[in-house]
């Protein structure tokens, strides 16, 4: 039964079972999977001796090589606690605790905030000979660095000052360009208007003489 159980996590990573069972699984497919890891299988002969330990509790080949190749390359950074046990409550016939026996590293929803570490190694004193800036010159490095940037922003503003003046200057010119426009047309309005009086004077005073004739006449008849 153990040996089914462990090669069904094996296959599918994740199996519902009782808490029971699932205690006496963790306990039996830990050192399997501790076998399987790659730095117990440095040379050939511990691979095929781990190899056939591994295939004597769970007499599955495809199991074997299940383990051997895509779990032992998630676990191989885990020093222990391959697997995890999640209780689920009461099985609805029996009234049996449940859980779910799952393989740590192939939760990918455990994992999916977790940043992996880094590791980092210390040399010694001796060691390197590259010689550390002073606390000054790093302070004047970031201040010319801070000066650099904020020159731009001066040299934009100047710009947008310049742009600006220039387009009241080009506003002024077409405002007096419009109004020199407009003088020629009023002169010649204004020369139309005086022609115009000069023509209608010449006619009015023609009218005053014809009028003028016509009552001298008059009189002269009625004397006769």
């Amino acid at each position: 039964m153990l040996a089914n159980m462990a090669c069904s996590l094996i296959e599918h990573k994740r199996i519902n079972t009782t808490v029971a069972k699932a205690k006496a699984l963790r306990v039996f497919v830990e050192p399997l999977i501790t076998k399987s890891k790659a730095e117990n299988n440095v040379t050939a002969e511990k691979g095929t001796h781990n190899r056939r330990i591994v295939f004597k509790n769970l007499r599955d080949k495809y199991a074997v090589t299940e383990l051997f190749s895509t779990v032992a390359e998630k676990v191989g950074d885990r020093p222990g606690g391959y697997t995890r046990i999640i209780k689920l409550g009461n099985r609805l016939g029996d009234n049996a605790d449940m859980a779910m026996i799952e393989l740590v590293d192939f939760n990918e929803i455990y994992n999916a905030g977790k940043a992996k570490k880094k590791t980092t190694r210390r040399s010694r004193s001796g060691g390197s000979k590259t010689e550390d800036k002073p606390v000054t010159e790093t302070v004047e490095e970031t201040k010319a660095e801070a000066g650099k940037v904020e020159e731009p922003k001066a040299d934009k503003g100047a710009e947008a000052k310049k742009e600006s003046e220039a387009k009241k200057v080009s506003d002024a010119k077409v405002e007096k360009a419009k109004e020199t426009e407009a003088t020629p047309e009023k002169e010649a309005t204004t020369e139309a208007k005086a022609e115009s009086k000069v023509e209608e004077k010449p006619e009015a005073e023609a009218k005053s003489d014809s009028n003028e004739d016509d009552a001298e006449t008059k009189k002269d008849d009625n004397k006769e």
